[in-house]
């Protein structure tokens, strides 16, 4: 194997190791057997939960950790079953162990089959949370009403533990650092020639 070769292998491993890492983001795989950011509402019937904090941590997903306080949050619940769109659905979040009511959204139809929550001053303290969602059919729903009885759901998450640097940050920040040597090998011969030599004295 070249030279070449040996650091084009190595970067395709890098960018693989990152999508890898944005799966595990979601929970752990991309399937929803193995998918933890969600909601069992009924067997094989699913809530998708993810969470954001765009204005402290721009374009990462999180799910049971929430790394900071007093900052905009966004809970994003998404459910696929067309029976679900036709149910009251009513969302409140808690402070655990109190249950201190921190955001609360009435009953209403999501006809869409996503909801986004925003709590614009995201949760007031570090600790542990409890998402509670709870779908009701609509009395007014005549045409629908075997939808079922009311269904009572929880999850909870931590928030506030902080996060330094994410794992999907670290390996992006590794894969272009590695991306721009890369680069900066294949265009300066003077660079070129020094990790050639560090090559040729590492397969000594």
């Amino acid at each position: 194997m070249n030279k070449v070769q040996l650091i084009r292998k190595s970067l395709l491993g890098l960018l693989g190791l990152f999508f890898s890492a944005s799966i595990w983001a979601h929970g752990g795989a991309a399937g929803t057997d193995t998918d933890q950011c969600k909601f069992e509402l009924q067997p094989t019937h699913w809530v998708h939960y993810t969470a954001y904090q765009p204005s402290a941590y721009p374009a990462e997903e999180f799910c049971g950790n929430l790394p900071a306080i007093n900052t905009l949050t966004q809970l994003v619940f998404d459910y696929q079953d067309m029976k679900y769109r036709n149910m009251l659905v009513e969302f409140e979040v808690t402070k655990e162990p109190e249950g201190t009511r921190v955001f609360f959204l009435p009953s209403a139809k999501h006809k869409k089959g996503s909801v986004n929550l925003e709590l614009k001053n995201g949760v007031p303290e570090a600790g542990q949370y409890l998402i509670h969602i709870t779908l009701v059919p609509d009395p007014a729903d005549t045409e629908n009403r075997t939808q079922g009885e009311r269904l009572d759901v929880h999850m909870g998450f931590k928030a506030g533990a902080g996060q330094a640097t994410s794992r999907n940050s670290m390996l992006l920040y590794v894969f272009l650092t590695f991306a721009g040597l890369y680069v900066l090998y294949l265009s300066n011969a003077g660079f070129k020639r020094k990790v050639d030599e560090v090559v040729a004295k590492i397969k000594k």
